[in-house]
Parts: C-alpha cells; structure tokens; sequence
C-alpha cells in the first residue's frame, strides 16, 4: 500500500474514532439523562454505548497503528511513530475504562461516593481518549505526506 492510501486509511479512522466519541459524550448520553424516564435507564443504555465506543476507539486505533507499519518513507515512518504513542494511549483509555472502571460503576451503585469517584475517573479517562484522537486526526489532517509540503492527488 503506497504512503498516500495508509495515510487516507489512517485520516478516515482517525475521523471515526474522533466524531463518534465526540457526539457520544457532547451529545448523546447528555441526551439520554435528559429524555429518558429515570437516570438508572439512561445510565443503562450509556454503559452500553461505551461499549461500543471501545470496540470503535480499538479497531479505529488498530486500522492507524496498521496503516504506519512497515512503511519505507522516512517522514511518514517518523510520523506514524509519533502517531502510535497517542493511538496507544487513546487505546489503553478505552480498554481501562471498559474493564476497570465500567465494572466497578456498576458495583458502586448503591454508593453515592464510590459512584461518584469511579464516574470521574472515567470521565478522565474519556478526556485522555478524546485528547489521544484528537491529536491523532489533527496530525493526520495537518501533515504532508510526499516530504514536499503537498497531499499526494
């Protein structure tokens, strides 16, 4: 696969990752402790879409650290080394949160304090995944690929 393809490859997973945390977070769960009939519902269907926002952060992450390796440009093997950092990080926030975190928010239900503790770690942990994708997309969106300055056509 040629630079240009694995950096569009990277962009568009980037992207996804990105713009489904996003309105996951800024839009959706807020919507959901808005509209549905009892926050324990809401707080249902939010975990279960957390869930599913794992399985898109790590196969998005999976899909940009596969489109840096093995790449013979030099530039672009340096930029995909920066990228893996964020992507593995970004990765590992979605993986604590689902296996530490998420389990422990369940059992804390009947503990105002323990809940409240473990939710804001969590609510950490997505701003580290957020602030991981969106490092990783604006340094996909920004860097040329040829070593010229230009995107390739």
């Amino acid at each position: 696969m040629r630079a240009h393809q694995r950096w569009r490859w990277a962009s568009l997973s980037a992207s996804l990752w990105w713009g489904s945390l996003s309105a996951l977070c800024a839009v959706v769960v807020p919507l959901l402790f808005l509209h549905l009939p009892s926050a324990s519902i809401a707080g249902s269907m939010a975990a279960r879409l957390f869930t599913a926002q794992t399985w898109i952060a790590v196969s998005c992450g999976l899909v940009i650290l596969m489109a840096f390796n093995r790449v013979e440009d030099d530039q672009v093997q340096a930029e995909g080394r920066v990228l893996m950092r964020w992507v593995i990080v970004g990765i590992l926030s979605a993986l604590l949160i689902e296996w530490a975190l998420a389990p422990r928010i369940l059992a804390a239900r009947g503990d105002a304090q323990a809940l409240r503790l473990w939710h804001a770690l969590g609510t950490f942990l997505m701003l580290v995944q957020w602030l991981c994708a969106s490092a990783t997309l604006w340094r996909l969106a920004r860097h040329p690929v040829d070593g010229q300055g230009r995107q390739p056509h």
